[in-house]
């Protein structure tokens, strides 16, 4: 599972979801992109299950580069524990994705394979998400 290294607090607030995304919004790397349409938190699992979803369906025809990373801790306390007794431990790391972020891209296959790649792919992910090219 993806998660960083270290941090320099441990714990973080909640956040604020909303606006477009600003930067990680246009194809960088592949020719072909995976585009979040709404906002959402993408845990790490769900993250590696659409890269290997993505990964599947190209076998071995093309690469794939993702382009969020989950640095964000999430903390939850144990089920049936009482009111009080401070912030809970980190359970998990998610991605804060807005719409118009680039999740994932991939370069080297042709358009149908791509477009049935990021559709298992999409299947994994809590967003709705669009396929876009590179306009050459």
């Amino acid at each position: 599972m993806l998660q960083p290294k270290r941090r320099k607090f441990v714990k973080e607030f909640r956040g604020r979801r909303r606006g477009l995304a600003t930067r990680g919004n246009e194809l960088a790397y592949g020719d072909f992109g995976l585009k979040a349409l709404e906002v959402s938190w993408i845990t790490s699992a769900q993250i590696e299950a659409a890269r290997r979803a993505a990964t599947h369906q190209l076998k071995k025809g093309g690469r794939v580069w993702v382009r969020i990373f989950p640095d964000k801790p999430i903390t939850a306390r144990p089920a049936g524990k009482r009111m009080g007794g401070g912030k809970g431990d980190i359970s998990t790391y998610v991605a804060v994705v807005k719409p118009g972020a680039i999740l994932f891209e991939i370069a080297g296959a042709s358009s149908e394979v791509v477009k049935h790649a990021f559709d298992m792919a999409s299947a994994k992910l809590p967003v709705d998400t669009r396929m876009v090219a590179r306009e050459e």
